[in-house]
């Protein structure tokens, strides 16, 4: 009985979070003050917001409301997956479908993962796990340019004391993720790479990253693969040094021939990359979704009951996709949800009710995981005028199983895109 008023609380939080997300209209975003904190980011020529004409569409007007202790329950569900990784059985399996170069362990974690949910009656469902999880920085200029909406909930004491501490806890991890691996204090020099860099769609982020780096004593260069020259044992660009890579290409194993600078350097421990292939290995490789969506056999490996039980309410059932299981998978379609193995940004995913023959044929013959479909949250908007309903997810930014940021994501359509009016990142208030 001594459960029942806590239970009763949690059940009040959640319907009063239920109601807000339906029936608050309120446009919540100044967006004098978020061109005034970006403009003051963006200096000088290289750095200004004329130059960034889609950085509107990265933001909502309107916030999310989520009920405290979902926040904690996700928290919790990180700390399991994380705990579940470090089970030697796991890790064998684990490996066992990742390349090669996944073997190889230099010691960082990776920086910013990301731990992607939805919300609902059973209460937070993991969707995705991301070792280069892009928005953090973008999300902390969010939260901090918001107005008081209709309801006296905002941004707890905890959140705003962690967007305080955003820039130096985000250059802590940095520097743990460099002590994992050198006995230094820190990087001389930091390079944050990718594919045509300028040309991402998140390459706001890497400038807001670099300023940040820069301003702690970090030289911070944004690159491309080609511009990365091995010699003699050291990495170079534009004739200097790299010390450390922040990694935010998709090429996960650095299989790519542009890449191959790259990987050379890393496995001579010669670079500090973060994150590298072994941490997308044990943490983000979809097929690991099979692995924690299996509490038997986590249990039979050594995790907890406790941790092992916030995995069998979280993570969806999800299952290989095998030709063999054709008709069964056919048959289940509509309860599934299918994604590739070696997929990222929503590229090639599939709910299952809208797949033709065709694309069910290329499934099979393709590589694919098979996760049972858990509907998004959503989140009622007034937009032009006219009140409309947006999807919504919520996002974890952890660094070693501990939260650096919450946020969340407002869309339309089968996944997660910036293409949605009203849509974008939006920051979140917890009741």
């Amino acid at each position: 009985m001594q459960d029942v008023p806590q239970e009763n609380q949690l059940n009040t939080n959640n319907i009063h979070a239920d109601q807000l997300n339906r029936q608050c209209y309120c446009v919540t975003l100044d967006q004098k003050a978020l061109n005034e904190s970006l403009q003051s980011q963006f200096m000088g020529a290289e750095n200004d917001l004329s130059a960034v004409p889609e950085l509107h569409h990265f933001f909502s007007n309107t916030p999310v409301f989520v009920p405290r202790a979902d926040i904690v329950t996700m928290e919790r569900i990180v700390q399991a997956i994380e705990a579940a990784a470090e089970l030697p059985l796991y890790r064998e399996y684990a490996l066992s479908w990742a390349p090669e170069i996944a073997r190889f362990d230099p010691g960082p974690l990776g920086a910013f993962m990301g731990y992607d949910f939805h919300l609902g009656p059973d209460g937070p469902q993991l969707i995705e796990i991301n070792t280069n999880a892009g928005g953090a920085f973008l999300n902390t200029v969010l939260a901090r340019a918001q107005h008081q909406c209709c309801d006296p909930s905002q941004q707890t004491a905890a959140t705003k004391q962690a967007l305080d501490e955003f820039e130096d806890t985000v250059f802590d991890m940095f520097q743990q993720e460099w002590r994992r691996q050198r006995a230094d204090s820190i990087p001389s020099r930091l390079a944050i790479v990718d594919d045509a860099p300028e040309t991402q769609f998140m390459f706001p982020e890497f400038q807001l990253a670099q300023q940040l780096l820069q301003a702690r004593g970090i030289d911070t260069l944004i690159l491309e693969p080609s511009e990365l020259e091995y010699v003699d044992g050291v990495l170079t660009a534009k004739g200097k040094p790299i010390d450390m890579v922040y990694n935010r290409l998709v090429d996960f194993a650095l299989d790519a021939p542009a890449n191959e600078v790259l990987r050379r350097a890393y496995l001579d421990g010669a670079v500090v990359v973060t994150p590298n292939p072994h941490a997308h290995a044990l943490m983000a490789d979809k097929r690991n979704l099979i692995l924690l969506s299996d509490p038997l056999t986590l249990r039979d490996w050594g995790l907890s009951e406790a941790e092992a039980g916030y995995l069998e309410r979280a993570v969806p059932k999800t299952r290989g996709v095998s030709a063999s299981d054709a008709e069964e998978l056919w048959s289940a379609r509509r309860e599934l949800f299918f994604k590739p193995v070696a997929g990222h940004g929503s590229k090639g995913v599939y709910r299952g009710n809208k797949l033709t023959r065709r694309v069910f044929e290329n499934i099979l013959n393709g590589d694919y995981i098979a996760q049972n479909f858990v509907p998004a949250g959503e989140r009622t908007m007034r937009i032009d005028g006219t009140v409309t309903t947006r999807k919504v997810d919520i996002r974890l930014y952890t660094y070693a199983g501990k939260c650096l940021l919450v946020a969340a994501r407002i869309y339309q359509g089968q996944t997660t895109n910036f293409r949605t009016p009203g849509g974008g990142f939006a920051p979140v208030f917890q009741v």
